[in-house]
């Protein structure tokens, strides 16, 4: 059982980093028109502030742990740490590297992070399954 778990959850997050990675080009390709290589850099940067935090939390949850008490540590450690990456990386991108148009990148960020919004819908054919 544990193992069509683990391969489940696998599934998962492949299918929600496939969909935060079309959100990120379907934003680059709406940005160049309108603002050209300008736009396109401030989606990837608002993206990239989403999606690394996100990649931090998957690597550090490995949801390898079988334990209860080991998982809600791992949890907990692994939520911080994303949060306090997040904040790390919104410092060093107004600090260092300022968005050219911040409309472009605070609507790539918000537009990856809701995609955890589809989830349910990434696992349909685990849902079909469990309604039969």
């Amino acid at each position: 059982m544990q193992r069509i778990e683990t391969q489940r959850r696998k599934a998962y997050i492949l299918r929600l980093a496939i969909i935060q990675l079309l959100v990120t080009l379907m934003g680059i390709l709406l940005a160049y028109p309108s603002a050209q290589l300008a736009g396109v850099t401030s989606v990837l940067k608002g993206a990239l502030v989403a999606l690394l935090p996100h990649a931090f939390f998957v690597y550090r949850m490995g949801f390898l742990h079988t334990n209860v008490s080991q998982r809600s540590a791992t949890l907990l450690r692994a939520e911080a740490g994303k949060f306090g990456l997040t904040v790390a990386l919104f410092t060093a991108v107004f600090v260092a590297v300022p968005p050219s148009n911040p409309a472009f990148f605070f609507s790539a960020y918000v537009a990856i992070v809701l995609t955890h919004w589809l989830a349910p819908w990434l696992m349909l054919r685990h849902r079909a399954t469990k309604l039969r």
